[in-house]
């Protein structure tokens, strides 16, 4: 291992004469390695400009859902991975978005958005208006329980139209909050 400086090299802190073919031979590997490392990197980037593309794919809001009692409009996108929840209040992709159940869920407490904090103080009859593709539609909350995280019953789909939204229960990791509205007639 050594270090160039002008003519003389570094080895292990002894000093030594080395001549001009050495630097000559030293500059072409240098050269080829910068290449091969340039080379490399170029290879690199594009599979990370490719994964940093799909990771940070913009994701595309699907509606808004207002609770008036709160005073609050939260943006919707589709899917409840961490990401989505982390920004939006998710839409369960395996229920509807517009006619029959709608399932959304979002965090409450904990995390960069907590959408759902003030979910628990919702009470029979208050309004909940859900707006997704240029449609409104307003629900009235008429089912307030606490079910277990594995029961995935509320979210069948429905004849009626309802919203249906899932959060966690404070202290409880067993147990989610769901509440939900049907349509106002």
């Amino acid at each position: 291992m050594w270090i160039t400086i002008s003519e003389q090299k570094i080895e292990y802190g002894i000093f030594n004469e080395i001549t001009q073919e050495e630097i000559a031979e030293n500059e072409i590997i240098h050269k080829e390695n910068n290449l091969e490392t340039e080379e490399v990197i170029e290879e690199q980037t594009e599979e990370n400009i490719e994964v940093i593309k799909e990771v940070t794919e913009e994701i595309k809001q699907i509606g808004i859902i207002k609770f008036p009692i709160f005073n609050l409009v939260a943006p919707v996108a589709e899917g409840t991975t961490e990401e989505i929840m982390n920004r939006y209040v998710g839409h369960f992709e395996n229920t509807s978005l517009w006619d029959g159940n709608i399932g959304l869920a979002a965090h409450n407490r904990g995390y960069p958005v907590n959408y759902f904090a003030n979910i628990k103080d919702l009470q029979i009859g208050d309004e909940i208006i859900y707006e997704v593709e240029e449609k409104t539609r307003t629900y009235l909350v008429n089912e307030i329980t606490i079910i277990e995280d594995t029961d995935w019953s509320y979210l069948q789909e429905t004849n009626d139209n309802r919203i249906t939204l899932i959060t966690c229960v404070e202290n409880e990791p067993s147990y989610r909050r769901c509440i939900q509205g049907i349509e106002k007639k």
